[in-house]
């Protein structure tokens, strides 16, 4: 559907209606235009061949990604699964998004993440931080005001601009800032948690991999435990799919 409008132009088809006629069936279960099929794939290919001009372009830069395996509260996760309360407010867990958040939260806010944290600030003196809870940021913002590192936002509430000084941290909520900006002062963002959703991810990683970038060589921490919530998000992350509460939680 999207390169319809280049398919009529170039005189492949009269109209909308003729394109949909010859080659869309939509699904009528739904209350809204759903495309379930479409027919001649062969032929619209053909087409899509037919007006795309090959483009020799090489990326400059190399990407280097590493898993960082951190540890986990167990007893606590267990606790969760078990009793289905809210550790923090001792209610009950009504739904999969709330006991989603509540694993999540007992996994990510474990310190072992802290310390692989500051291990890359040795290294890798200016970072770009993706987190996705309020939570991690008020962690994040803890550990870097005790370990003295200039830090900046880009949230909901703060626009802040990237630091320029020699030792820095970026923090950037996947929400707000996956996409949209681009950093070209460092070469490596740090994922404190993972993003729900593949296009995120790839749309956050991208942040630092510009044409103009003087890095060749750029890296990618991506913190994961062992735990049951963070094995099932990374997989349906390895399948580029957006991960499932309801799938996981109910």
């Amino acid at each position: 559907m999207d390169y319809m409008p280049v398919f009529i132009a170039n005189g492949f088809y009269r109209n909308k209606t003729d394109f949909v006629g010859k080659h869309v069936v939509y699904d009528w279960r739904t209350k809204f235009p759903r495309v379930k099929q479409y027919l001649q794939p062969g032929l619209l290919i053909k087409h899509r061949n037919d007006i795309l001009v090959n483009m020799d372009f090489h990326r400059p830069t190399e990407s280097h990604h590493e898993e960082i395996i951190v540890d986990y509260d167990v007893w606590g996760y267990k606790d969760i699964c078990r009793k289905r309360v809210d550790p923090w407010t001792g209610e009950p867990i009504e739904n999969a998004s709330q006991f989603c958040y509540a694993l999540r939260k007992i996994v990510n806010s474990d310190t072992s993440r802290q310390m692989a944290l500051l291990q890359i600030l040795e290294n890798h003196p200016r970072v770009i931080i993706f987190y996705n809870f309020d939570y991690e940021l008020e962690i994040l913002r803890e550990l870097l005001d005790g370990a003295k590192v200039e830090y900046a936002e880009w949230n909901g509430h703060r626009h802040e601009d990237i630091p320029s000084g020699g030792i820095w941290a970026y923090l950037v909520n996947y929400g707000a800032g996956a996409e949209g900006w681009n950093c070209i002062t460092t070469d490596t963002i740090v994922f404190y948690s993972q993003s729900y959703s593949y296009r995120t991810t790839q749309q956050a990683a991208g942040r630092i991999d510009r044409l103009n970038t003087p890095y060749h060589d750029l890296y990618y921490f991506y913190f994961k435990s062992r735990s049951g919530i963070d094995l099932a998000i990374g997989q349906a992350l390895k399948s580029k799919k957006k991960f499932n509460e309801k799938g996981f939680g109910g």
